[in-house]
């Protein structure tokens, strides 16, 4: 009888050439796209938490027992068929070549069948691999309860992720300088086991590319092509050129997504680019609190601010000319991938501004909304303006009293008196202006509402939530965690039980460590 409802099988492992050194030791992996490596043996492993919808998507909702859950989901034990491994790949990093990075902390069991085909289940902070560089391999607690709540929370907002199926504690400490000040101290250890129907990212075909290993690249995009990109038929030049402009559609979908709800990924790099278009690696994210373009997240690009808000459309564009001269070798011609990139430049700007639209709650394009959207950008930041509570109250707007739009939207501004003179003139400005707009559709102001309810989120994962459910969990106490959880499974909803959550960032957590910006330390 077997232990587990899990069959476990592997293409990628199977299909494509191994690392043919077995010793985990940190190296350079050549002519390989992955090397086999077992998880590292938990101290105390112990289930925290895991999401019933997963679960059911995996068929282990029947998984009752939990001392086997956490075996299996921590990486204590090896469940039968799996032979665990880390992927290499590279990648460029604040716009710089970092040469082989590679799986540091993550092991791959590998995919399971389930609903809506197979998924392939990853644990987060399971140990070393030969790709961990100077790196444990290990996770702590508060970095995995972000990236648990946030990988699920998305996933509701529609906005195209990886999921998570569980959170364990190791029972093991782990070593952290969480602000790179040179004063680490040991943190509770954590794993996250991860699911999509695939991790392969930008940075695989890049090492490869870099390596001049043409006959591994070809093979790896073509095992994409097959697994991922079916419908691509023929492994051949047109279906290369092909199976990238499908990559650069679904990157452009993922982060015209990320704009409308006010997500700041943080980091960037094309080794957090995944190749079927999903949100990865849940590092130094955020919300934007306050609307502000230039805002990042991330400590670490706090100078140059490469990863900012505004800018995320174009660092995907950056992103997707490093995996074109990735696939150029199996291509061998520029212009066809030019073309496709000239146009991710042309279309971003349309996507982005039909996004606007919707959450405008306009139905019909026309002329003049390109500068009722610029116009409304710089209202917002005439005073520090909550992106959230903006758009979820604008909902209720009258466009026959347009005078009242900055008492109906006062709740989203940080600084109500600052609301005068040249400020709300600019505000009432715009309200005369989308009043005037909205005139001119033919929806009628339910159905706007009704619309832009469904668009604007009411509730999201602000940096100060996560931090409170950490805070708590740290002493034990998971019940802010899991209370965010369930609220962010119905982001769009009013759900009045939860109504304190629909506030603006307390005036504490400003510039309060794990509130506004945070580092990579994880």
């Amino acid at each position: 009888m077997k232990s587990h409802p899990l069959d476990f099988f592997e293409p990628f492992t199977s299909e494509l050439p191994a690392d043919k050194e077995l010793v985990n030791e940190r190296r350079q992996v050549r002519n390989a796209c992955f090397s086999y490596v077992e998880p590292k043996t938990p101290a105390n492993p112990s289930l925290i938490h895991a999401s019933p919808e997963m679960m059911q998507l995996l068929g282990i909702s029947n998984l009752h027992d939990e001392k086997r859950f956490s075996d299996i989901f921590s990486g204590a034990v090896t469940p039968e068929g799996s032979k665990p491994y880390a992927m290499c790949y590279g990648g460029h990093q604040f716009g710089n070549w970092a040469g082989q990075l590679g799986d540091g902390r993550a092991i791959n069991l590998g995919k399971v069948e389930g609903v809506g085909g197979p998924w392939t289940l990853q644990l987060k902070g399971a140990g070393e691999t030969p790709y961990s560089r100077n790196a444990d391999g290990l996770a702590v607690l508060r970095s995995s309860v972000r990236e648990y709540l946030c990988s699920e929370a998305m996933h509701h907002l529609g906005v195209p992720t990886t999921r998570a199926l569980s959170l364990m504690l190791s029972g093991d400490s782990v070593l952290r300088d969480i602000l790179y000040n040179g004063n680490p101290a040991y943190e509770k250890g954590a794993i996250v086991c991860r699911v999509a129907p695939s991790f392969i990212r930008f940075g695989n075909f890049e090492i490869l590319a870099a390596q001049k290993d043409i006959t591994t690249l070809r093979a790896l995009v073509d095992y994409t092509i097959r697994h991922h990109f079916s419908h691509l038929v023929a492994p051949n030049k047109a279906a290369y050129l092909a199976f990238f402009k499908e990559v650069s559609l679904r990157s452009m979908e993922m982060v015209v997504h990320w704009q409308r709800v006010g997500f700041v990924h943080g980091v960037m790099n094309t080794d957090n680019m995944s190749i079927l278009g999903l949100t990865i690696d849940y590092g130094p994210y955020g919300w934007l609190e306050g609307y502000d373009p230039e805002w990042t997240p991330n400590t670490t690009d706090s100078a140059h601010k490469r990863y900012r808000y505004g800018t995320q459309p174009e660092l995907v564009l950056w992103n997707l000319v490093q995996l074109a001269n990735a696939l150029y070798p199996l291509i061998e011609a520029v212009e066809p991938l030019q073309d496709i990139l000239d146009e991710y430049r042309k279309q971003v700007g349309v996507a982005q501004l039909d996004m606007m639209r919707s959450k405008l709650g306009l139905f019909e394009a026309k002329p003049e909304d390109e500068e009722l959207v610029t116009t409304l950008e710089t209202a917002l930041q005439a005073t520090e303006t909550d992106m959230t509570l903006f758009y979820r109250t604008l909902s209720q707007f009258d466009p026959d009293s347009p005078e009242m739009g900055i008492a109906l939207v006062g709740e989203a501004f940080y600084s109500p008196g600052e609301v005068k003179g040249a400020v709300a003139d600019t505000w009432n400005s715009w309200f005369a202006l989308y009043a005037q707009r909205l005139r001119k559709e033919l929806a009628t102001k339910e159905k706007r509402t009704e619309h832009m309810n469904a668009v604007n989120p009411k509730y999201v994962l602000r940096n100060y939530m996560a931090q409170m459910a950490i805070d708590a969990a740290e002493e034990g106490d998971y019940d802010v965690m899991k209370e965010l959880f369930t609220m962010l499974k119905k982001p769009y909803d009013e759900q009045p039980s939860f109504q304190k959550w629909f506030a603006k960032r307390p005036e504490w957590a400003r510039n309060k460590v794990g509130c506004s910006m945070l580092s990579c330390s994880s």
